[in-house]
């Protein structure tokens, strides 16, 4: 027998990331340059969370999916044009800025804030997913902190696999060294997911669902309120791009093992 599940979904927008980024230093803090002129998507690590979100959810009747955003509404109602076709959830925004540069903490501060505001919401019921890292910061903290601030305590990072006892039990893969996994189970409902790429495909897009999402998401964005990311200490002394070095040297028949050993010293080097 299945269980019902409030999963609440912490995801933002990134650059796509076949743009080109260049940072600079302005009066606010870091940022890119044409931030806001940049084509956006969802981030890929929040996507796989959407995804095993809306999967779980339609194998438990009774279960609901919000999707959490902090970023500008402009660019999220731009992005979830595609984003809504792919599953059913409930958009919640929280409107301010979804630079990689912004204080992990506060970031993590505003998504606990709004969650708790979200109407309906039965914490004993809580799955709180999010990726376990991001294409926009690389320190996997903020669904950590996100877990602490709302009071859920196990909390999993690099799941690939979320499975459901039948008496609500959930059996969880995360990964380890190695291409290992740890298996853990948890009673239940609450607990914290940071997922790593799952098991499931991107859904194809579906334009009916996408309609019924947007029927309730373009309110969610219209009255979206202003993000106070303010509180942060966190200073930045300059921002450039990484220098790139590249050295070719073209060699016609060398064996193998000179090859390796060549690389080897060169990386001793």
């Amino acid at each position: 027998m299945g269980s019902e599940f409030h999963i609440v979904v912490c995801g933002s927008i990134v650059p796509d990331p076949l743009q080109t980024l260049a940072p600079q230093d302005g009066p606010a803090g870091p940022s890119l340059k044409n931030e806001m002129m940049l084509p956006a998507v969802l981030d890929p690590w929040a996507g796989h969370a959407l995804f095993e979100a809306a999967n779980l959810a339609a194998k438990n009747p009774g279960s609901q999916v919000w999707l959490v955003s902090l970023g500008p509404k402009a660019k999220l109602q731009q992005v979830m044009m595609s984003v809504s076709q792919k599953a059913p959830f409930q958009l919640v925004v929280a409107d301010g800025s979804a630079s990689g540069f912004t204080d992990a903490y506060e970031t993590a501060k505003v998504l606990a804030g709004t969650i708790d505001g979200i109407n309906g919401l039965d914490k004993s019921k809580l799955l709180l997913f999010g990726g376990w890292q991001s294409a926009s910061r690389g320190s996997g903290a903020v669904i950590q902190m996100v877990g602490e601030l709302l009071g859920v305590t196990e909390q999993f990072q690099g799941v690939d696999r979320l499975t459901v006892g039948g008496d609500g039990s959930l059996e969880v893969l995360e990964r380890v060294e190695g291409g290992a996994y740890q298996k853990s189970v948890v009673d239940g409902a609450p607990a914290a997911f940071g997922w790593a790429t799952g098991e499931l495909p991107e859904p194809p897009n579906n334009p009916q669902v996408g309609m019924q999402n947007m029927q309730k998401n373009m309110p969610a964005l219209m009255q979206a309120k202003p993000a106070d990311l303010s509180g942060t200490s966190l200073k930045f002394s300059s921002v450039e791009l990484p220098q790139q070095r590249r050295e070719t040297r073209i060699v016609k028949d060398m064996p193998v093992d000179d090859m390796a050993k060549e690389i080897v010293e060169w990386i001793k080097g």
